[in-house]
């Protein structure tokens, strides 16, 4: 029977809420078993949360049953602690199933699927994700010949696009986290302090939160490269001190219940170059303009375009997205993979939609990265986050 000593992030009507999304979805897409291996998609129907997504695992829906939770022996202690199914629908594997190259996890998994007389149902997969491998799908097509698998990628993801009133609560608690780490960063920076010992600060003031609500680890490391290093996207640090005359950029994220607002701020030490002050005058031009866009009814591509057209008046070219979904993750990314805020994108905003509206610079000597985590209202928009949106400054 269900443990009812276990504590959820979220009450059972809304799991029940999600279940019942999930294989609405799942009948309109003609899928009668969803093998999910996406971590995140795990944890938001079951509340599954353990840091063993380095092995397999999965959850399975099916349109009848409670959701099953598959994964290592070792690991179902955990899942009895966060699910909120019954103990029977705790499934292990043995332990010489893992890392082995005569065998594979989802080998036992096939005979547990048969037991069940799922074997021959339309299977959902998802088939473009980090977590599921070539050899997860060799081997359900070895094992369940049966069986009609079907790519569905996305298909829980779409699901968790509108966000419930609990779940934005704990987005706005780590926006007040992010802020935090923000706040810490202008009061320590400075010339000659090493990056690892900035970054110590960063880790330290996101993990212990704010207002009594401790931050949890987010699904992406710091990005914080300075003067030409900021030319690229995704670097993230090293134990170089901070020269005087050079930006940082520090794309981070505050992160409570496993749910994130990433927030990026650019420091720029010493005296700016006017290049930098031009480029933050179309970044702020392009980012009111693009908020402008962001209410309900309007399409993705909108934010972009109001974005994207501001900040060529001003000469600047922006050639890659300019945001993104965001919510529960784990790593190793932040984002939700659905929509995108760029142009050709024709999803429609939704009040509770949470996105990163990222309109990030990346120039040929620096980079320039003033970002807003927001979630669209029934009217318009609001930011998770108060930090001051400028390019800060410290002499």
């Amino acid at each position: 029977m269900t443990d009812q000593s276990v504590i959820l992030n979220f009450s059972r009507d809304e799991y029940a809420e999600r279940l019942l999304k999930t294989r609405t979805a799942m009948e309109a897409a003609g899928v009668e078993l969803m093998i999910v291996t996406d971590p995140s998609n795990m944890a938001w129907l079951t509340g599954y949360d353990g840091w063993s997504f380095y092995t397999h695992q999965c959850v399975l829906v099916s349109q009848t049953c409670e959701p099953v939770w598959y994964g290592r022996g070792m690991d179902t202690p955990g899942a009895h602690r966060t699910v909120y199914m019954d103990a029977s629908n705790i499934v292990p594997y043995a332990d010489h199933y893992v890392q082995t190259p005569d065998r594979h996890p989802m080998d036992y998994l096939s005979e547990v699927i048969k037991t069940r007389g799922w074997d021959k149902f339309h299977t959902g997969v998802e088939m473009d994700n980090y977590y599921f491998s070539a050899a997860c799908y060799a081997s359900f097509t070895k094992h369940l010949p049966n069986a009609k698998f079907r790519d569905s990628t996305g298909l829980v993801n779409w699901q968790r696009a509108v966000k419930s009133a609990q779940e934005l609560k704990y987005m706005s608690r780590a926006g007040r986290i992010v802020e935090a780490m923000h706040a810490k960063i202008f009061e320590v920076i400075e010339p000659g302090l090493k990056k690892n010992e900035l970054v110590a600060e960063i880790y330290h003031t996101g993990i212990m939160g704010v207002d009594g609500h401790g931050g949890d680890y987010p699904a992406i490391a710091p990005m914080v490269p300075s003067g030409i290093d900021a030319s690229a996207a995704h670097l993230t640090w090293d134990d170089r001190p901070l020269k005087n005359n050079e930006g940082t950029f520090f794309e981070i994220a505050g992160c409570h219940k496993r749910y994130h607002a990433p927030q990026c701020r650019t420091v720029y030490l010493g005296k700016v170059p006017q290049k930098y002050l031009n480029a933050e005058k179309a970044v702020l031009e392009g980012i009111v303009a693009g908020l402008e866009k962001a209410k309900p009814g309007n399409l993705a591509e909108d934010i972009a375009a109001a974005f994207y057209t501001t900040l060529q008046k001003h000469g600047f070219n922006k050639d890659s997205r300019t945001g993104y979904p965001i919510g529960l993750s784990y790593p190793p990314d932040w984002g939700e993979r659905t929509f995108s805020l760029r142009m050709g994108d024709k999803t429609v905003l939704e009040p509770n939609m949470a996105i990163h509206f990222m309109p990030a610079l990346w120039l040929e000597d620096g980079g320039l990265e003033i970002t807003e985590p927001i979630w669209i209202t029934e009217t318009g928009f609001e930011c998770f986050t108060t930090t001051p949106r400028k390019l800060m400054i410290k002499d």
